[in-house]
């Protein structure tokens, strides 16, 4: 498991130091070595502590918990003054917390492992830290330039823990390249460049709550690739975070100018 991470990270991490090239960028920031410290350790613990509560609970479920993060990042946001909390914008999260978990049943008479559960909600509490935190490191500079400094502070925190847990190798399955590849390219360079982009536009609170429809397609493609179950409360669930996010874009004008940095 911390094999694949530690891949996924490293090809990343070269993929997005080329993006970086492209973007004009010749040097590292002054800032780099806080990036890949911090940001990079909570970013591999983060998907550390994913990875392994699938060992216990479904994809979806794993989803759904850990998108409880947008309640603990409008937390973070309100006891910091960070970022105002508008009526508008905690209705918004309301509807997306009860969509979320208006899913978690989506398996009927399934038990949720407590250790499952507990690495979930962990991860949750630790992205929801990490979110404002790299949002303000990440000022003046370009997504590409963020994105590097913490994907390969990941792969070297990662690399550290497959030495140190007797996981390190690259000899894996075909199977297993395909599925490295496609994270680091889909769920690491893209993710991560309209990630960054969509925070800095948007702020922490906004951005967490727009995010919230990634349950949904975890859901769906938990059923569709895993075979896990997918009901009608999926659906209504899936609504009701649609309608948390088209809500927001939907705020009056200007009620939102220059809430976003």
């Amino acid at each position: 498991m911390l094999s694949v991470l530690l891949w996924r990270y490293a090809i990343a991490a070269l993929l997005l130091a080329g993006a970086a090239w492209l973007a004009g960028v010749r040097r590292p920031t002054p800032r780099a070595w806080r990036i890949i410290v911090i940001a990079g350790l909570m970013q591999a613990v983060i998907a550390g502590l994913s990875m392994t509560a699938l060992r216990y609970i479904p994809a979806g479920t794993l989803g759904f918990l850990f998108y409880t993060y947008p309640a603990w990042v409008a937390l973070i946001a309100r006891v910091l003054h960070s970022e105002p909390l508008t009526g508008v914008r905690l209705f918004a999260l309301g509807l997306s917390l009860a969509g979320i978990f208006a899913m978690v049943g989506t398996g009927e008479g399934m038990s949720l492992h407590p250790v499952g559960v507990a690495l979930a909600l962990g991860s949750a509490l630790l992205y929801a830290a990490y979110v404002p935190m790299i949002g303000v490191m990440q000022r003046g500079l370009a997504e590409s330039e963020t994105s590097t400094y913490v994907s390969i502070g990941a792969a070297v925190f990662l690399a550290i823990g497959a030495i140190v847990f007797g996981q390190f190798t690259a000899t894996m399955a075909p199977v297993a390249w395909s599925a490295v590849l496609g994270l680091a390219i889909v769920s690491t360079l893209v993710a991560f460049l309209l990630f960054f982009r969509g925070l800095r536009v948007l702020g922490p609170v906004r951005t967490a709550i727009v995010s919230t429809v990634e349950p949904f397609f975890t859901s769906v493609l938990g059923a569709l690739v895993l075979s896990q179950p997918f009901t009608r409360r999926a659906l209504v669930g899936g609504s009701l975070i649609a309608v948390a996010v088209v809500l927001l874009q939907l705020r009056p004008a200007g009620s939102d100018a220059g809430q976003a940095d």
